[in-house]
């Protein structure tokens, strides 16, 4: 994963043109505690995620009914039930939950009223969108949970 892409000083970009969603932030957060625990084959509770992220209990409840339903995690029911993710997190791209969490978007254009202008601005809307699907498909879970654990040994968090 280049880290060109996750710069995170605040000279990088002053405008976000893409909106990050809270259904999306709390499923890719929700997933990404799902991938880091995916080789001890454990299971994690709503409670479990929701203590490490601050995610409300209720909307992860529906955030991961949703993973559920789309065959993205699996729900174990009993004492040692939870959730568990159902692939391997370097097959599930991060342009997959957003697609899932968000629904395909159809962008609607009045052809009756189709001027030299409007096709210019909207040919460049669509490369924009062409790019954004780009690198979101580019990274996977598992280059989440790469990053992660590479800036947690750079800044280890100490505790008094």
């Amino acid at each position: 994963m280049s880290n060109s892409i996750l710069n995170t000083d605040g000279n990088s970009q002053n405008y976000g043109l893409l909106e990050l969603s809270a259904k999306v932030e709390y499923a890719l957060l929700a997933l990404l505690e799902l991938a880091i625990n995916y080789g001890k084959k454990v299971t994690l509770t709503i409670t479990d995620i929701a203590a490490k992220q601050p995610i409300p209990e209720r909307y992860l409840e529906q955030i991961l009914t949703q993973l559920r339903r789309a065959g993205i995690v699996q729900s174990q029911r009993g004492s040692k039930g939870g959730f568990l993710l159902v692939r391997e997190p370097w097959e599930i791209s991060l342009l997959e939950i957003v697609t899932l969490m968000e629904g395909e978007r159809n962008e609607k254009r009045n052809a009756n009223v189709l001027t030299i202008e409007k096709t210019l601005v909207w040919e460049i809307w669509e490369r924009a969108n062409i790019a954004s699907v780009e690198v979101l498909g580019r990274y996977t879970l598992q280059d989440l949970c790469q990053e992660r654990e590479i800036r947690s040994q750079e800044n280890p968090m100490y505790y008094i």
